[in-house]
């Protein structure tokens, strides 16, 4: 009751601006009686594990928990979330007649993308039938929880030695959807050695191209990149260097490099603009990597185990229970 009135006096006076964090503080300490738990090592799901060099965030507990619920404790695992080739967007099997399993289990799904990329492609895609899933949707979702069996414990290890500075992976898949033939855009962004960003995003409009798609990607990452910039800065971390974006369509880098304009791009000129004006003040630069390289190929397409496991060993991820 204290801390009310005072409230309510320092909120009644002139000097407001100067109290406001007295005020705060007298909350926290008085009214919360907060304690110390000491260092974290569970939060809503996510567990930390930590060394004097590096951080571990996983969700195995709640990934266990998923395949218990689902009865796949004894099933065989699978070693990539989703088949390569899929036809779910032309599914011809019968409607679920409760569909209500598989958007509760589509649900804790995309919770536990939290700590792991590797599932983006496949919770977006699965998403995308929440209204009238068929019985190939949930059968393509059994698959992503087979998948967590064999790899229950994996998640992000974030290298606490490592140099600050960002670095981009962007990329396209044209045309991809056979319903609407919207591209779907796919990007990955490295603090050091660590990912802390990525998306997989169906586009808003039909690109006439691979070179319009791919820069709609280019575009996207390009916004993410300069709100890391502005939050790195907050944090008090300088990012004087040009933020590296690794692309794998030599004809869109050609565009971003290019400040000169013509027919083939000026429906997409807002966007040559802005990633163009981020090259030339120095936010960003470009370079081209070959498509099997590209790590971002995960977020586009369901790969073969052998490309998928490959890539996915580059990204800094981490999994404690795989054989060595």
């Amino acid at each position: 009751m204290t801390t009310v009135r005072a409230f309510l006096a320092i909120a009644a006076s002139k000097n407001w601006e100067l109290h406001q964090m007295d005020v705060h503080n007298a909350f926290l300490h008085g009214d919360l009686h907060e304690e110390d738990l000491g260092v974290l090592k569970y939060f809503l799901g996510i567990e930390v594990a930590r060394s004097p060099t590096r951080l571990f965030l996983s969700q195995r507990k709640y990934s266990l928990d998923i395949i218990s619920e689902t009865g796949l404790m004894g099933s065989k695992p699978a070693h990539t979330p989703m088949e390569q080739n899929h036809k779910l967007a032309r599914a011809t099997g019968p409607l679920l007649t409760d569909p209500t399993a598989y958007k509760r289990l589509v649900g804790r799904l995309v919770y536990l993308g939290v700590t792991r990329p590797d599932l983006t492609y496949s919770l977006h895609v699965l998403s995308q039938f929440m209204k009238a899933p068929k019985q190939e949707h949930w059968e393509a979702a059994m698959r992503v929880v087979r998948y967590l069996k064999c790899t229950p414990s994996q998640g992000i290890l974030l290298r606490l030695n490592s140099e600050l500075t960002l670095q981009g992976w962007c990329v396209s898949d044209w045309a991809t959807c056979p319903l609407t033939r919207r591209s779907l855009s796919g990007w990955l962004v490295f603090l050091g050695k660590s990912p802390i960003a990525w998306k997989t995003k169906k586009q808003d409009t039909v690109a006439t191209s691979s070179p319009e798609a791919e820069y709609r990607s280019m575009y996207g990452i390009t916004c993410e990149m300069k709100y890391l910039k502005v939050l790195l800065l907050s944090l008090g971390v300088q990012h004087p260097r040009a933020i590296l974006i690794f692309c794998d369509s030599q004809a869109t880098i050609h565009i971003a490099q290019n400040p000169v304009f013509h027919e083939r791009t000026k429906h997409i000129e807002v966007h040559c603009h802005f990633v163009c004006d981020a090259i030339q003040e120095g936010l960003i630069t470009t370079t081209h990597v070959r498509t099997n390289e590209q790590l971002a190929d995960i977020f586009t397409k369901a790969l073969g185990r052998t490309q998928f496991e490959y890539l996915l060993s580059k990204w800094g991820i981490f999994n404690p229970s795989a054989p060595t």
